[in-house]
C-alpha cells in the first residue's frame, strides 16, 4: 500500500478540532497530523501490549490500523488487556479491539486479520503497512515478525514484559539498525521459558511498554525526536528504574531472504543433542506421584516452586513451598539438600516449566530430583484434592 502524498490528505473541521493539541505542537502541526492520517500501522496481537498501542494510535489519528489475532477474550485477560471489556468475553479479540478504536476515532480504518501470523501468510499480511508493532509473547512469533520485516524492509517496534519488568526498542528502522536476531541470536530452550500465565505480570507493565511502542510509532511517522533504534530501554517497575542498553547490529540482515518453520526453529530441533543432554532430568507423572504419596509419603520430599500467592490459593498436601527465585539465587540450595538427604526429591509448579528449570539448577549443585510433569494443573485435571495446610521454608 503506497502512502498518499501529504497534498492529497485533508483534515476535515472535526478532525482539526479533534487533533487540536497535536496541531499546537510545533514538532507535529498540520503536516505531522497529515502524516499520521496517511500512515498505516499493524499490530501483531491485540493483548496487553497492543491495547495501549491500538487505543493511542487510533486516538492520534493513524489512518489505517491493522490487527492480527485469532484469540477470544477471556476474563483473565481483563487485568491488563484494557482494550477489551467484560461484555466481549468469549468473543473475538480483534472485533472487540476494532469496536473500541472506532468508538474513539471513527476516522480510522481498522483492518482485521482473524488468524495466526504464520510463515505462509506473514509477508502478505504485513506488506501493505508502513510500520509493524510486535505485541506477541512467544519466540517463534518474534523471529517470524523480525524476519518478515527484514525481507519487506519494515520498521519493527518491539516490546516484551515479564512480571514487573519490560523492555522496548525499534528494529530495522534503517540500514544501520539492529534487528531481533541481534538481541536474541538463538532461541532459548522452550522448556525453560515460563509463560505469562505461569510467571505472572503486573497489569500496568504491558501498558507502560505498549505506550512506549506507540510513542515510537508516532515519532517514526512524523519524523520527530530520537527513536529507540540501537537502544534497548529496560524498565523495572518495582524499583521504578529505567536503564538503556546499547544494541549493535551483529548479523547481515541480507542473510534473511525467506521465512522458515519458526516453531521447529525455536523448539531446538536443529540442536537436539545438546538439548537432550541439558534436559536429561527424569519426569514423574501425576498418577505416579499420587501412588508415592499414598504408599510412601515418608520417603518423598515434594517441593512446590511456584510463588507464595499461587501456593496459598492451591497446593498439594504435604508439599513444601520454595519459590524458584530462591533456588535460582542459591538461597535455598542447602535447605533442599537437607530436606532431601534421605528422601526422593520431587519438584512441581503450575504446569512443569518452572519445576523443570529447578531440577536443572539442582542438578548443577549435585542434587538429584525428578520433575512432576504437568504440575498442579495436571493434578487438578485428575480431580485430585487441594490442601492449603502446607509447609513453607
Amino acid at each position: 500500500m503506497q502512502t498518499p502524498k501529504l497534498k492529497e490528505i485533508d483534515l476535515n473541521p472535526d478532525e482539526i478540532s479533534r487533533y487540536a493539541r497535536h496541531l499546537s505542537l510545533e514538532e507535529i502541526g498540520i503536516d505531522g497530523q497529515k502524516k499520521l492520517k496517511a500512515s498505516s500501522v499493524i499490530c501483531i496481537g491485540s493483548g496487553g501490549l497492543a491495547s495501549p498501542i491500538l487505543l493511542y494510535l487510533g486516538a492520534a489519528g493513524v489512518g489505517r490500523i491493522g490487527i492480527v489475532d485469532s484469540d477470544f477474550v477471556e476474563d483473565s485477560n481483563l487485568q491488563r488487556q484494557v482494550i477489551h471489556g467484560t461484555s466481549w468475553i468469549n468473543k473475538p479479540k480483534i472485533q472487540s479491539a476494532r469496536s473500541k478504536i472506532l468508538d474513539i476515532n471513527p476516522y480510522c480504518e481498522v483492518i482485521t486479520f482473524e488468524t495466526r501470523l504464520t510463515q505462509d501468510n506473514a509477508l502478505e499480511i504485513i506488506k501493505p503497512f508502513d510500520i509493524v508493532c510486535d505485541c506477541t509473547d512467544n519466540f517463534p512469533s518474534r523471529y517470524l515478525i523480525n524476519d518478515a520485516c527484514l525481507i519487506l524492509n519494515k520498521p519493527n517496534i518491539y516490546g516484551s514484559i515479564d512480571k514487573f519488568e519490560g523492555q522496548a526498542t525499534v528494529f530495522n528502522l534503517d540500514n544501520n539498525s539492529p534487528n531481533y536476531r541481534d538481541l536474541v541470536p538463538e532461541p532459548p530452550i522452550p522448556e525453560l521459558v515460563p509463560s505469562c500465565a505461569e510467571a505472572g505480570v503486573m497489569g500496568v507493565v504491558p501498558g507502560i511498554i505498549g505506550l512506549i511502542q506507540a510513542t515510537e510509532a508516532i515519532k517514526i511517522i512524523t519524523g520527530i525526536g530520537k527513536t529507540l533504534s540501537g537502544r534497548l530501554l529496560v524498565i523495572n517497575t518495582l524499583n521504578m528504574k529505567f536503564k538503556e542498553l546499547k544494541l549493535l547490529p551483529n548479523m547481515d540482515p541480507k542473510s534473511i531472504d525467506s521465512l522458515i518453520d519458526y516453531k521447529a526453529f525455536c523448539s531446538g530441533e536443529n540442536n537436539q543433542e545438546k538439548i537432550d543432554s541439558l534436559l536429561s532430568t527424569e519426569d514423574i507423572s501425576i498418577k505416579e506421584l499420587k501412588q508415592l504419596l499414598d504408599n510412601a509419603r515418608s520417603k518423598v520430599c515434594l517441593i512446590d516452586v511456584r510463588s507464595k500467592n499461587e501456593y496459598k490459593y492451591s497446593a498439594i498436601k504435604g508439599s513444601t513451598l520454595i519459590p524458584l527465585s530462591q533456588i535460582q539465587n542459591g538461597e535455598a540450595i542447602e535447605a533442599i539438600r537437607k530436606l532431601s538427604s534421605s528422601k526422593a526429591l520431587l519438584i512441581h509448579c503450575k504446569s512443569g516449566s518452572r519445576s523443570k528449570k529447578a531440577t536443572l539448577i539442582l542438578k548443577s549443585h549435585g542434587i538429584r530430583s525428578r520433575n512432576v510433569a504437568g504440575g498442579i494443573e495436571a493434578w487438578a485435571n485428575e480431580g485430585l484434592p487441594y490442601d492449603t495446610k502446607t509447609e513453607q521454608i
